[in-house]
């Protein structure tokens, strides 16, 4: 590594190079492991231009993926409102892979690519391979390797089948991505290799057994299942949460290809499941990370003090909150809230007050880097926010409760600052970052093996919450689709009893 003063000089310069790029990342990397015991994947980083980033951005950070529509429209929609002033582009974008690939924008300043690159390859890195959520329910080994498969897959099955029944089966599973993942029990690690030598397998056993009356025939899995349940009054004997899932295993005619169509779609929706479930902490833990190693860096000599004037404007930027009576505003600012909350878990170990003690006294005294390590390793949004928000964080945002009844014309303020308006606060803002406050809980309930081979789903309703007519239609059919047999969905309340019945 070059020498304090060389390196101070070279980060004082508003322009870049790919020698700055490998010092920032090695410095950082240094600072990362040395003083805040993170522990990363190895950092893979990409210089785009401003189309590449449109295009990360249609593709959601992977570099790679199969054909969609959905992924056009994304990118043109996106490109249109960044020509025209519309919106912005991110500095950066970081993907939780092996190698962890982050993207960084072209023209950054020297300042803004130090600042990323702590933030994105220190940070998110650090948060992709240590929080339970990503260890459990993704395999950032193997995505990369397994979205090529799947790009090749499709891609076979457009030239086999035609691109248009192929846009409907995929256009089917996006549909239902959200109702397409495992969120208790961990699903297996993704593999490629697997997948292409299953295929292998499936195409051999066809052609040895080709047949075309074999094909009027039902799935001979279901079958076995009809002869197996045969005794029994109900298949499945649990309700199941997955409807990709039991789709793919369980639909009586749907081909072969239609159902390796569904599983990937599957797969992928369990690769961004934790992401979904982790956005407050994940921008954070990042933010705090970049806040800390570049201050460590100043500390140390590495930085001039035009650097910091630079960083500060730029990490004020990053953490700013609009009023709730501004015309900017549009909900809570992830990066502000959940840095907010990791600085304060940091606070009260060092120094805490009374009103700490007593809501928190298991922090107090404790070693803060270990604590925010615990926080970032064993939580999700909906639960840390539980566990962490302080009076003093509700305070300092001016957060306050308020509920809306769509039968009156005012709002109720339901919750200030005091004792039991803290707790409601942060009882509200928690289930606001519940994931079933925002997916409607729709299970399989059971299938008629024997007759018609209908299937029934069950909605059921939380916190009275009925759901969009429009919507539920639209999903009703999207099963049918990929079912191909008639489709019930009954929303049902907490005495069991129907509020709303759909069916295709």
């Amino acid at each position: 590594m070059m020498d304090k003063e060389k390196l101070k000089e070279m980060f004082s310069s508003p322009n870049w190079d790919f020698e700055t790029i490998k010092a920032a990342d090695e410095l950082t990397n240094w600072v990362g492991k040395e003083f805040f015991k993170l522990d990363t994947y190895v950092n893979q980083i990409e210089i785009v231009t401003s189309e590449q980033m449109l295009d990360a951005y249609s593709l959601i950070g992977l570099p790679t993926s199969y054909p969609h529509w959905k992924f056009g429209k994304d990118f043109v929609i996106n490109q249109s409102s960044y020509k025209k002033g519309q919106m912005g582009l991110s500095y950066e974008m970081v993907i939780n892979s092996n190698p962890c690939i982050s993207y960084n924008m072209e023209n950054n300043s020297t300042c803004m690519m130090l600042l990323v690159i702590a933030h994105a390859c220190q940070g998110h890195n650090a948060f992709f391979k240590n929080n339970y959520m990503f260890k459990d329910w993704t395999s950032a080994d193997s995505i990369l390797d397994y979205m090529v498969f799947a790009r090749d897959y499709i891609m076979n099955c457009e030239e086999e089948y035609g691109e248009e029944e192929v846009e409907k089966v995929l256009d089917a599973c996006h549909s239902l991505m959200d109702h397409g993942v495992d969120k208790y029990k961990k699903p297996p690690k993704l593999s490629a290799d697997k997948e292409r030598e299953r295929l292998k397998r499936l195409t051999r056993v066809k052609k040895e057994n080709f047949n075309e009356l074999l094909r009027t025939l039902p799935n001979e899995e279901l079958l076995l299942k009809k002869d197996k349940y045969k005794r029994q009054k109900k298949y499945p004997l649990e309700p199941e949460e997955n409807l990709l899932y039991f789709i793919e295993k369980n639909a009586p005619t749907l081909p072969i290809w239609k159902r390796e169509i569904v599983r990937i779609v599957r797969k992928v929706a369990q690769y961004y499941y934790p992401q979904t479930m982790t956005k407050v902490m994940n921008e954070g833990f990042a933010t705090f990370m970049h806040y800390h190693i570049i201050n460590k860096l100043f500390d140390l000599g590495y930085l001039s003090d035009g650097f910091m004037l630079e960083f500060i404007k730029s990490h004020s930027g990053v953490i700013y909150q609009p009023d709730y009576s501004s015309k900017y505003f549009s909900g809570l600012n992830p990066y502000t809230l959940g840095f907010n909350i990791f600085m304060d878990i940091k606070r009260i170990c060092q120094d805490p007050t009374e009103e700490d003690k007593a809501w928190f006294p298991d922090l107090i005294g404790k070693d803060w880097l270990t604590e925010v390590h615990y926080a970032m390793e064993n939580f999700r949004d909906d639960s840390f926010i539980a566990q962490y928000l302080s009076p003093k964080v509700i305070r300092d945002m001016k957060l306050f409760g308020i509920f809306d009844d769509e039968d009156n014309d005012f709002y109720e303020i339901k919750a200030i600052h005091n004792e039991r308006g803290y707790r409601k606060i942060r009882e509200m803002l928690s289930n606001q970052y519940d994931r079933s406050n925002r997916v409607p809980d729709i299970q399989v309930d059971q299938v008629d093996l024997h007759k018609t081979s209908k299937l029934t789903l069950i909605h059921n309703i939380h916190d009275e919450k009925l759901l969009d007519e429009d919507e539920a239609d639209s999903t009703v059919r999207h099963v049918r689709y990929l079912w191909e047999f008639p489709v019930e969905l009954h929303s049902r309340n907490k005495a069991g009893i129907d509020e709303d019945f759909y069916e295709c």
